[in-house]
Protein backbone atom coordinates (compact mmCIF):
# COMPACT_ATOMS: atom_id res chain seq x y z
CA UNK A 1 0.00 0.00 0.00
CA UNK A 2 1.33 3.49 -1.42
CA UNK A 3 1.61 6.39 1.84
CA UNK A 4 -0.43 8.80 1.32
CA UNK A 5 0.86 12.43 2.40
CA UNK A 6 -2.62 14.55 1.53
CA UNK A 7 -3.86 16.44 4.47
CA UNK A 8 -6.89 15.47 6.13
CA UNK A 9 -9.72 17.61 5.20
CA UNK A 10 -9.26 19.97 8.76
CA UNK A 11 -5.56 20.20 8.13
CA UNK A 12 -6.46 21.28 4.68
CA UNK A 13 -9.25 23.50 5.54
CA UNK A 14 -6.55 25.37 7.91
CA UNK A 15 -4.16 25.62 5.27
CA UNK A 16 -6.30 27.08 2.83
CA UNK A 17 -7.67 29.15 5.60
CA UNK A 18 -4.30 30.95 6.12
CA UNK A 19 -3.23 30.88 3.23
CA UNK A 20 -6.53 33.34 2.45
CA UNK A 21 -5.33 35.31 5.35
CA UNK A 22 -1.78 35.67 4.24
CA UNK A 23 -2.72 36.72 0.78
CA UNK A 24 -5.86 39.33 1.36
CA UNK A 25 -4.72 40.75 4.64
CA UNK A 26 -0.87 40.54 5.15
CA UNK A 27 0.41 40.79 1.66
CA UNK A 28 -1.05 44.24 1.25
CA UNK A 29 0.23 45.91 4.23
CA UNK A 30 3.65 44.41 5.33
CA UNK A 31 5.98 45.80 3.16
CA UNK A 32 5.11 49.14 4.57
CA UNK A 33 5.66 47.40 8.53
CA UNK A 34 8.89 45.92 6.65
CA UNK A 35 10.33 49.31 5.24
CA UNK A 36 9.88 50.96 8.53
CA UNK A 37 10.89 48.01 11.02
CA UNK A 38 7.67 48.28 12.88
CA UNK A 39 6.16 45.44 14.42
CA UNK A 40 2.71 44.97 13.11
CA UNK A 41 0.32 44.64 15.96
CA UNK A 42 -2.94 45.07 14.11
CA UNK A 43 -1.96 41.73 11.69
CA UNK A 44 -0.26 39.96 15.13
CA UNK A 45 -4.18 40.62 16.65
CA UNK A 46 -6.09 38.63 13.72
CA UNK A 47 -3.80 35.86 13.69
CA UNK A 48 -4.92 35.45 17.42
CA UNK A 49 -8.63 36.26 16.83
CA UNK A 50 -8.12 33.53 14.59
CA UNK A 51 -6.44 31.22 17.28
CA UNK A 52 -2.88 30.68 15.01
CA UNK A 53 -0.81 31.00 18.49
CA UNK A 54 -3.15 28.50 20.19
CA UNK A 55 -3.02 25.25 17.13
CA UNK A 56 -1.29 23.26 18.67
CA UNK A 57 -2.53 23.17 22.66
CA UNK A 58 -5.53 21.74 24.22
CA UNK A 59 -8.89 23.78 24.51
CA UNK A 60 -8.47 23.48 27.94
CA UNK A 61 -5.66 26.43 27.76
CA UNK A 62 -7.61 27.87 25.31
CA UNK A 63 -5.87 26.11 22.35
CA UNK A 64 -7.61 25.23 19.36
CA UNK A 65 -6.55 21.45 19.90
CA UNK A 66 -4.41 21.30 16.79
CA UNK A 67 -1.21 19.93 16.96
CA UNK A 68 2.61 20.35 15.14
CA UNK A 69 1.21 20.01 11.65
CA UNK A 70 -1.62 22.22 12.00
CA UNK A 71 1.13 24.50 13.34
CA UNK A 72 3.37 23.91 10.80
CA UNK A 73 0.86 24.93 7.82
CA UNK A 74 0.14 27.65 9.11
CA UNK A 75 3.57 28.62 9.25
CA UNK A 76 4.26 27.71 5.78
CA UNK A 77 1.25 29.96 4.74
CA UNK A 78 2.41 32.91 6.18
CA UNK A 79 6.28 32.83 5.18
CA UNK A 80 4.58 32.17 1.35
CA UNK A 81 3.98 36.32 1.72
CA UNK A 82 6.40 37.32 4.68
CA UNK A 83 8.53 35.64 7.04
CA UNK A 84 7.81 38.08 10.40
CA UNK A 85 4.94 37.70 10.41
CA UNK A 86 5.65 33.89 10.48
CA UNK A 87 8.80 33.99 12.90
CA UNK A 88 6.41 35.87 15.10
CA UNK A 89 4.00 33.19 15.23
CA UNK A 90 6.96 30.17 15.44
CA UNK A 91 8.89 31.79 18.61
CA UNK A 92 5.58 33.21 20.43
CA UNK A 93 4.40 29.46 20.28
CA UNK A 94 7.32 26.90 19.83
CA UNK A 95 10.09 29.34 22.44
CA UNK A 96 7.38 31.49 24.07
CA UNK A 97 4.47 28.89 25.28
CA UNK A 98 5.70 25.42 24.11
CA UNK A 99 8.00 25.13 27.41
CA UNK A 100 5.45 26.28 29.72
CA UNK A 101 3.16 23.81 28.47
CA UNK A 102 5.73 21.20 27.97
CA UNK A 103 7.28 21.51 31.63
CA UNK A 104 4.98 23.96 33.76
CA UNK A 105 2.91 23.16 36.37
CA UNK A 106 -0.66 23.42 36.47
CA UNK A 107 -0.58 26.75 37.76
CA UNK A 108 1.53 28.26 35.19
CA UNK A 109 -0.27 26.88 32.45
CA UNK A 110 -4.06 28.11 33.71
CA UNK A 111 -1.52 31.73 34.33
CA UNK A 112 0.15 32.26 31.13
CA UNK A 113 -1.83 29.68 28.63
CA UNK A 114 -4.78 31.16 27.99
CA UNK A 115 -3.49 34.83 26.69
CA UNK A 116 -0.74 33.53 25.15
CA UNK A 117 -2.98 31.03 22.94
CA UNK A 118 -5.03 34.39 22.34
CA UNK A 119 -2.37 36.25 20.80
CA UNK A 120 -3.14 38.62 23.16
CA UNK A 121 0.25 38.15 24.93
CA UNK A 122 3.78 36.80 23.91
CA UNK A 123 6.18 35.26 25.14
CA UNK A 124 10.25 34.15 24.38
CA UNK A 125 12.76 32.12 24.91
CA UNK A 126 16.22 33.86 26.35
CA UNK A 127 18.61 31.05 25.37
CA UNK A 128 21.61 32.64 23.25
CA UNK A 129 23.66 35.02 25.12
CA UNK A 130 26.80 36.96 23.70
CA UNK A 131 29.41 34.41 24.18
CA UNK A 132 27.66 31.00 23.70
CA UNK A 133 25.65 30.58 20.85
CA UNK A 134 25.50 26.95 19.66
CA UNK A 135 27.01 26.05 22.65
CA UNK A 136 24.16 26.29 25.11
CA UNK A 137 26.03 24.74 27.50
CA UNK A 138 28.00 27.05 28.13
CA UNK A 139 25.27 29.28 29.92
CA UNK A 140 26.91 32.90 32.06
CA UNK A 141 23.44 33.73 33.09
CA UNK A 142 23.25 32.84 36.63
CA UNK A 143 20.12 32.09 39.11
CA UNK A 144 20.58 31.88 42.97
CA UNK A 145 17.93 30.95 45.16
CA UNK A 146 17.36 33.37 47.95
CA UNK A 147 16.00 31.16 51.12
CA UNK A 148 14.94 33.85 52.98
CA UNK A 149 12.52 35.45 50.54
CA UNK A 150 12.35 32.12 48.56
CA UNK A 151 12.96 34.12 45.19
CA UNK A 152 15.26 33.64 42.08
CA UNK A 153 18.18 36.33 41.91
CA UNK A 154 18.84 36.27 38.40
CA UNK A 155 22.31 38.03 36.58
CA UNK A 156 23.53 38.31 33.36
CA UNK A 157 22.22 38.77 29.84
CA UNK A 158 20.60 37.19 26.52
CA UNK A 159 20.84 38.02 22.82
CA UNK A 160 18.77 37.42 19.76
CA UNK A 161 15.58 37.23 21.35
CA UNK A 162 12.37 37.42 19.45
CA UNK A 163 9.35 38.50 20.78
CA UNK A 164 11.10 39.82 23.72
CA UNK A 165 10.25 43.66 23.61
CA UNK A 166 6.92 44.31 22.43
CA UNK A 167 4.13 45.86 24.06
CA UNK A 168 2.13 42.70 24.50
CA UNK A 169 5.04 40.40 25.35
CA UNK A 170 4.15 38.86 28.58
CA UNK A 171 7.39 36.67 29.72
CA UNK A 172 10.14 35.37 28.67
CA UNK A 173 11.59 32.10 29.91
CA UNK A 174 15.66 32.26 31.03
CA UNK A 175 17.82 29.43 30.92
CA UNK A 176 20.49 30.20 33.96
CA UNK A 177 22.91 28.40 35.76
CA UNK A 178 21.36 27.58 39.11
CA UNK A 179 24.67 25.07 40.78
CA UNK A 180 26.67 22.83 39.89
CA UNK A 181 27.12 18.88 39.78
CA UNK A 182 29.48 16.66 41.58
CA UNK A 183 31.47 16.42 38.46
CA UNK A 184 31.21 20.38 38.54
CA UNK A 185 29.21 20.72 35.14
CA UNK A 186 26.79 23.28 35.02
CA UNK A 187 23.13 22.34 36.47
CA UNK A 188 21.16 24.47 33.97
CA UNK A 189 17.51 25.40 34.72
CA UNK A 190 14.62 27.52 33.01
CA UNK A 191 12.91 30.64 34.90
CA UNK A 192 9.99 32.56 34.05
CA UNK A 193 10.56 36.39 34.28
CA UNK A 194 7.75 38.40 33.61
CA UNK A 195 8.06 41.44 31.73
CA UNK A 196 8.46 44.67 33.51
CA UNK A 197 10.27 43.22 36.67
CA UNK A 198 12.84 45.95 38.34
CA UNK A 199 16.35 44.62 37.23
CA UNK A 200 15.22 43.44 33.71
CA UNK A 201 16.20 45.29 30.88
CA UNK A 202 15.21 45.21 27.59
CA UNK A 203 17.29 46.79 24.72
CA UNK A 204 16.02 48.72 21.60
CA UNK A 205 15.62 46.46 19.03
CA UNK A 206 18.88 45.65 16.60
CA UNK A 207 19.21 46.59 13.22
CA UNK A 208 18.85 43.75 10.87
CA UNK A 209 19.26 42.50 7.89
CA UNK A 210 16.07 40.79 7.36
CA UNK A 211 12.99 39.93 9.52
CA UNK A 212 12.15 43.74 10.23
CA UNK A 213 8.89 43.57 10.95
CA UNK A 214 9.57 41.25 14.03
CA UNK A 215 11.01 42.16 17.14
CA UNK A 216 14.45 41.39 18.10
CA UNK A 217 16.38 42.13 21.12
CA UNK A 218 19.22 41.45 23.89
CA UNK A 219 18.24 41.16 27.52
CA UNK A 220 20.01 42.05 30.69
CA UNK A 221 19.11 40.86 34.14
CA UNK A 222 21.05 43.02 37.14
CA UNK A 223 19.92 41.03 40.51
CA UNK A 224 16.19 40.56 38.82
CA UNK A 225 13.88 38.73 41.29
CA UNK A 226 11.16 36.32 40.68
CA UNK A 227 9.50 33.91 42.95
CA UNK A 228 10.82 30.30 43.42
CA UNK A 229 7.08 29.10 41.78
CA UNK A 230 8.36 30.30 38.34
CA UNK A 231 10.83 27.72 37.92
CA UNK A 232 9.92 25.81 34.70
CA UNK A 233 10.02 21.71 35.22
CA UNK A 234 12.68 20.26 38.02
CA UNK A 235 15.61 22.47 39.04
CA UNK A 236 18.76 21.37 36.79
CA UNK A 237 16.46 20.18 33.80
CA UNK A 238 16.63 23.60 32.07
CA UNK A 239 19.51 22.10 29.39
CA UNK A 240 17.57 19.09 28.52
CA UNK A 241 14.31 20.95 27.95
CA UNK A 242 15.62 23.04 25.87
CA UNK A 243 16.87 20.50 23.83
CA UNK A 244 13.70 19.28 23.65
CA UNK A 245 11.99 22.36 22.37
CA UNK A 246 14.66 22.97 19.46
CA UNK A 247 13.81 19.99 18.49
CA UNK A 248 10.56 20.54 17.83
CA UNK A 249 11.18 24.27 16.66
CA UNK A 250 13.59 22.89 13.97
CA UNK A 251 10.20 21.38 12.67
CA UNK A 252 8.55 24.78 12.96
CA UNK A 253 11.19 26.51 11.10
CA UNK A 254 11.51 24.20 8.28
CA UNK A 255 7.91 24.84 7.36
CA UNK A 256 8.42 28.26 7.61
CA UNK A 257 11.35 28.05 5.66
CA UNK A 258 9.75 25.84 3.15
CA UNK A 259 7.18 28.26 2.91
CA UNK A 260 9.70 31.03 2.13
CA UNK A 261 10.99 28.96 -0.75
CA UNK A 262 7.33 28.15 -2.53
CA UNK A 263 7.37 32.51 -2.07
CA UNK A 264 9.89 32.67 -4.44
CA UNK A 265 8.37 30.31 -6.77
CA UNK A 266 4.96 31.96 -6.82
CA UNK A 267 5.78 35.22 -6.91
CA UNK A 268 8.94 34.27 -9.79
CA UNK A 269 6.42 32.42 -11.74
CA UNK A 270 3.88 35.26 -11.89
CA UNK A 271 7.23 37.43 -12.67
CA UNK A 272 8.39 35.04 -15.72
CA UNK A 273 4.76 35.20 -17.35
CA UNK A 274 4.46 38.87 -17.23
CA UNK A 275 8.06 40.10 -17.88
CA UNK A 276 8.76 40.38 -21.45
CA UNK A 277 12.34 40.80 -22.94
CA UNK A 278 13.06 40.39 -26.99
CA UNK A 279 9.62 40.88 -27.54
CA UNK A 280 8.56 37.29 -25.54
CA UNK A 281 7.70 36.16 -21.94
CA UNK A 282 11.13 35.40 -20.11
CA UNK A 283 9.29 32.42 -19.01
CA UNK A 284 9.44 30.93 -22.58
CA UNK A 285 13.16 30.66 -21.91
CA UNK A 286 14.54 27.22 -21.02
CA UNK A 287 17.09 28.91 -18.59
CA UNK A 288 14.43 30.27 -16.59
CA UNK A 289 12.48 27.20 -17.00
CA UNK A 290 14.48 25.03 -15.71
CA UNK A 291 15.50 27.58 -12.65
CA UNK A 292 12.17 27.64 -11.88
CA UNK A 293 11.81 23.54 -12.21
CA UNK A 294 14.91 23.12 -10.10
CA UNK A 295 13.06 26.08 -7.31
CA UNK A 296 9.69 23.92 -7.70
CA UNK A 297 11.64 20.63 -6.38
CA UNK A 298 13.15 21.81 -3.79
CA UNK A 299 9.99 23.31 -2.00
CA UNK A 300 8.41 20.34 -2.83
CA UNK A 301 11.01 17.81 -1.09
CA UNK A 302 11.03 20.73 1.86
CA UNK A 303 7.55 20.01 2.47
CA UNK A 304 7.50 16.58 2.28
CA UNK A 305 10.48 16.31 4.92
CA UNK A 306 9.28 18.41 7.00
CA UNK A 307 5.93 17.20 7.31
CA UNK A 308 7.01 13.56 7.70
CA UNK A 309 8.79 14.97 10.94
CA UNK A 310 5.71 17.28 12.17
CA UNK A 311 4.12 13.36 11.77
CA UNK A 312 6.24 11.94 13.91
CA UNK A 313 6.17 13.88 16.75
CA UNK A 314 2.23 14.11 16.70
CA UNK A 315 2.36 10.30 16.38
CA UNK A 316 4.65 9.87 19.35
CA UNK A 317 8.26 8.24 17.10
CA UNK A 318 11.25 9.59 17.50
CA UNK A 319 12.02 12.53 15.41
CA UNK A 320 15.43 13.78 16.21
CA UNK A 321 17.24 12.74 12.87
CA UNK A 322 13.88 14.25 10.74
CA UNK A 323 13.59 17.21 12.37
CA UNK A 324 17.35 17.72 11.61
CA UNK A 325 17.10 16.73 8.51
CA UNK A 326 14.04 18.94 7.74
CA UNK A 327 15.71 22.03 8.96
CA UNK A 328 18.86 21.98 7.07
CA UNK A 329 17.34 20.78 3.98
CA UNK A 330 14.33 22.95 3.96
CA UNK A 331 16.67 25.84 5.35
CA UNK A 332 19.54 24.97 1.99
CA UNK A 333 17.12 25.28 -0.64
CA UNK A 334 15.36 28.80 0.81
CA UNK A 335 18.13 30.28 0.92
CA UNK A 336 19.15 28.89 -3.15
CA UNK A 337 15.31 29.85 -3.92
CA UNK A 338 15.89 32.82 -3.03
CA UNK A 339 19.04 33.72 -5.01
CA UNK A 340 17.34 32.22 -8.20
CA UNK A 341 14.92 34.11 -7.67
CA UNK A 342 15.98 37.46 -7.23
CA UNK A 343 18.78 36.54 -10.34
CA UNK A 344 15.27 36.11 -12.30
CA UNK A 345 13.60 39.38 -11.48
CA UNK A 346 16.57 40.81 -12.80
CA UNK A 347 16.87 44.61 -11.36
CA UNK A 348 13.72 44.08 -10.06
CA UNK A 349 14.91 41.84 -7.52
CA UNK A 350 17.19 43.95 -6.04
CA UNK A 351 14.25 46.53 -5.58
CA UNK A 352 12.25 46.56 -1.57
CA UNK A 353 9.09 47.10 -3.56
CA UNK A 354 9.07 43.32 -4.90
CA UNK A 355 8.41 40.41 -1.82
CA UNK A 356 11.66 38.74 -3.36
CA UNK A 357 13.53 41.36 -2.33
CA UNK A 358 12.37 40.21 1.27
CA UNK A 359 12.68 36.88 0.66
CA UNK A 360 16.40 37.01 0.04
CA UNK A 361 17.06 39.10 3.03
CA UNK A 362 14.73 36.96 5.39
CA UNK A 363 16.54 33.45 4.16
CA UNK A 364 20.15 33.35 5.31
CA UNK A 365 18.66 33.43 9.04
CA UNK A 366 17.18 30.34 8.26
CA UNK A 367 20.73 28.64 8.11
CA UNK A 368 21.46 30.04 11.88
CA UNK A 369 18.57 30.54 13.51
CA UNK A 370 17.35 27.34 15.99
CA UNK A 371 20.68 25.36 15.42
CA UNK A 372 23.07 26.28 12.48
CA UNK A 373 23.59 24.05 9.57
CA UNK A 374 26.91 22.91 11.24
CA UNK A 375 24.85 21.44 14.29
CA UNK A 376 22.17 20.24 11.78
CA UNK A 377 24.96 17.94 10.09
CA UNK A 378 26.91 17.02 13.54
CA UNK A 379 22.86 16.22 14.90
CA UNK A 380 22.87 14.01 11.71
CA UNK A 381 25.67 12.32 12.01
CA UNK A 382 25.12 11.51 15.74
CA UNK A 383 21.85 10.05 15.27
CA UNK A 384 23.43 7.83 12.57
CA UNK A 385 25.45 6.30 15.47
CA UNK A 386 29.01 7.84 14.14
CA UNK A 387 30.65 10.02 17.14
CA UNK A 388 33.68 12.39 17.33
Amino acid sequence: MALDHRLTPEHEELRRTVEEFAHDVVAPKIGDFYERHEFPYEIVREMGRMGLFGLPFPEEYGGMGGDYLALGLALEELARVDSSIAITLEAGVSLGAMPIYRFGTEEQKRQWLPRMCAGEMLGAFGLTEPECGSDAGGTRTTAVLDEATREWVINGSKCFITNSGTDITGLVTVTAVTGRKEDGAPRISSIIVPSGTPGFTVAAPYSKVGWNASDTRELSFSDVRVPAANLVGAEGRGYAQFLQILDEGRIAISALATGLAQGCVDESLKYAKERHAFGRPIGTNQAIQFKLADMEMNAYTARLAWRDAASRLVNGEPFKKQAALAKLHSSTIAVDNAREATQIHGGYGFMNEYPVARMWRDSKILEIGEGTSEVQRMLIAREMGLSS
